[in-house]
């Protein structure tokens, strides 16, 4: 039995060029340690992966092996790390990836400290190891010479006192795009599981305007049934769907087809 690994080593980020450009970039979450499930979807032509380690089970080796099964398509890993915590992004990094979506920013300080935790001296204070991300050392010079311009940097927005401090973490240099997590925002906001909430609405409304006179780009946490919304808004960067939903989805769909043949037939 002979495993086939494919790396490609890429310089080059993507999805930044697209955040600059103001193109829209769809995403779909990945919540399952299964490879296959991820190569899978990147193969059907998502522009970027979330890959969950904030919610999902999903661990470092867990993220190494999915990058390795993406390797080779169109579609971009962008890893969310659990906590705003150097030495997980730093460690996440050093596996290849270029896009980092860091959970509960809070403040201008908690945006900077992001920052920090992604870029190299003298900008930042990400250790010097990059291993894979440097194909193991047969890149090192090109990778530590791109790294700091090609990482993105993205904040998630998911808290009533994110809303309050949208202005100023969105005044941090070197943030390129944020991420509005609806669920935990309108838990912060008091309608727990009511992201539809007028309240709620009204703040990710705010959200969006506030990118307006800046380069970041603004990314949420979508479905394909508040997507046009979300986009009239202005939003670019959105997820619209996850792995597991769409197997439940999808499953679900089914069996109700086969379920009402049955009733056609005369089946109990």
């Amino acid at each position: 039995m002979f495993l086939i690994v494919v790396t490609v080593w890429r310089a080059h980020n993507i999805l930044k060029e697209k955040f600059s450009s103001k193109d829209v970039a769809l995403g779909v979450a990945i919540t399952i340690p299964c490879p296959e499930v991820a190569e899978a979807l990147a193969h059907i032509g998502f522009d970027w992966l979330f890959i969950d380690m904030e919610h999902a089970p999903l661990e470092l080796e867990d993220v190494k092996l999915i990058l390795q099964a993406v390797a080779g398509t169109e579609t971009v890993p962008v890893v969310r790390v659990p906590w705003n915590d150097f030495v997980t992004i730093k460690r996440v990094l050093d596996l290849g990836v270029f896009n980092i979506i860091v959970p509960w920013v809070n403040s201008r300080r908690e945006a900077e400290k992001a920052v920090k935790a992604c870029k190299y001296p003298p900008e930042g204070i990400r250790g010097c190891g990059p291993l894979r991300a440097s194909l193991y050392g047969l890149k090192t010079r090109e990778y530590l010479e791109r790294a700091n311009s090609e990482v993105a940097v993205i904040v998630q927005i998911e808290t009533a006192k994110a809303v309050q401090n949208i202005e100023e973490i969105l005044s941090v240099e070197r943030v390129d795009a944020t991420f509005v997590g609806p669920m935990d925002l309108s838990a912060s906001l008091g309608y727990l599981g009511n992201p539809q909430h007028p309240e709620v609405k009204a703040a990710i409304e705010k959200i969006v305007k506030a990118h307006e006179n800046t380069k970041v780009c603004p990314g949420i946490a979508s479905s394909i049934d508040q997507l046009k919304e979300h986009l009239e808004l202005g939003y670019r960067f959105i997820n619209i769907g996850s792995d597991i939903g769409f197997i439940t989805g999808g499953a679900r769909k089914l069996l109700d087809l086969a379920k009402n043949t049955l009733r056609e037939l005369g089946f109990s």
